[in-house]
Order: structure tokens, then sequence, then C-alpha cells
């Protein structure tokens, strides 16, 4: 019964987030924490008491080398992967718990752009607008000239080089409303600009009161937000 009531919470609260897309979120009290997380992986442990706490306007930075966990450390966040360990808590609820009344507040990009070649760019927005919690501030035209791509709409997205379907992957975005964006390396295949579009939508989405955990090789430029950093080479 506790977990039906925070959930009907969470369900009430997603929706003020979708209004608010666009100026600021309503709920400043969301947290995403981690306690005691312990990770193995063919029998090596990846890393174990690992502790952490995002909250609204708050950016979680993962680094490390290669095969260190920072991908599985986001599956957990996902909800898609058990920890060996420890728990996540969304608003002090275990998200295992919650399932779909915490999956409704997250949007993951992963290392593939999860795209449907074969649509076209528009398309592959309306759908993943329809999946999702709708944006009414942002329609999938607005989101594609938000990341350049505007003129490309009706060609199949296969004809796209690899950093135009990363930018329509990270268009995903902005179409739905989710308080917690998950990207694991969210600027492969971008050029300069590419990357400089990617972190103008990042700093927008953290300002509103967004939150953001992800990984990168790559130096973050986020302005004067706050990010968090956790090294899990260390």
């Amino acid at each position: 019964m506790p977990a039906r009531s925070a959930g009907a919470r969470l369900a009430t609260d997603g929706n003020n987030e979708c209004r608010a897309m666009g100026s600021k979120y309503t709920d400043n009290a969301m947290t995403l924490e981690g306690s005691g997380l312990e990770c193995i992986r063919d029998d090596r442990v990846l890393f174990r008491d690992l502790d952490f706490a995002l909250g609204s306007g708050q950016t979680l930075l993962l680094e490390g080398r290669n095969g260190s966990g920072k991908t599985s450390l986001l599956r957990i966040l996902c909800g898609i992967r058990l920890p060996e360990g420890g728990a996540v808590t969304w608003c002090s609820e275990d998200i295992f718990r919650l399932g779909p009344l915490y999956h409704e507040h997250i949007t993951y990009v992963g290392h593939r752009d999860g795209l449907k070649l074969d649509l076209t760019p528009l398309e592959n927005l309306v759908m993943a607008r329809g999946l999702g919690n709708p944006n009414p501030d942002t329609r999938p035209g607005d989101a594609l000239e938000r990341v350049d791509l505007l003129g490309f709409e009706d060609i199949p997205t296969r004809n796209l080089s690899a950093g135009q379907q990363r930018r329509l992957a990270l268009a995903r975005l902005l179409v739905t409303c989710a308080q917690l964006w998950i990207l694991d390396e969210p600027f492969t295949s971008l050029d300069v600009h590419g990357i400089a579009l990617a972190e103008k939508l990042f700093h927008e989405h953290i300002s509103r009161g967004g939150m953001l955990a992800m990984t990168s090789h790559h130096a973050v430029n986020l302005g004067s937000t706050d990010v968090h950093r956790i090294n899990l080479s260390t």
C-alpha cells in the first residue's frame, strides 16, 4: 500500500512537469539517491559502497576508464539492471518497486541511437512523442530545428550521417516531458557544432530544474550548473 500511495503522488508530479516544461519544473523536491550500490560483472567487482544524491538542477557526471562500470551504473539508474547490493530511490521510494511510476519521469539515450532507420526523422520523433509523456510546448518540427535538422525531416533516417542520427536521438529528449535525462556517451559521433548544440540543450534542461545523469569521455561544458562527478576508476 505505501508504494501505491507514493506512485499516485509521483504520477501527479509528472503531469505538473509536463505543464511546466518551457518555464521551470514545479516540484523541486524530486531526488534520485543511491546508497551502498554494488555492481559485479563476470565475477569482477566494478564498484561497491557507492553513494550519491541528485536533486533538481543538478548533474551526475560519471567518469572512468572503459569497463569501469559507467554504463552498468546508468542501466541500474534506469531500472533495467539490478545492483548486487544497495538501493536506488526516487523521492525516497525504491525505483524497482515503483516500476513504471518511476520510468515516466526519465528518458534514456544509450550508446545506440534507438532510431527506426526506415522512418523519417519527423516520423521517429512523432513515434517517440507518442510512446512517452508528450511535451505540449515542443512539436517534432520544433525539436528538429533545435538540433539543426530542419530540412531533413522527410528523408529516410538511414540516409543521415552518424552525427546527424545522434542529434536526432537527442531531439527525442525535447518532445517528451521527463525530469531526469539519463545519457550514455551523448557526444558520440558529434562534431564541435553538434557538441555545442547538445551542451546547450543540457544546460537549458538543468536550468529549468531538470536532472541529468550522464557519462562522457569528453570535457563537458555546462556553465555554472551544479555538477557532481564520480570517477569509477579510482
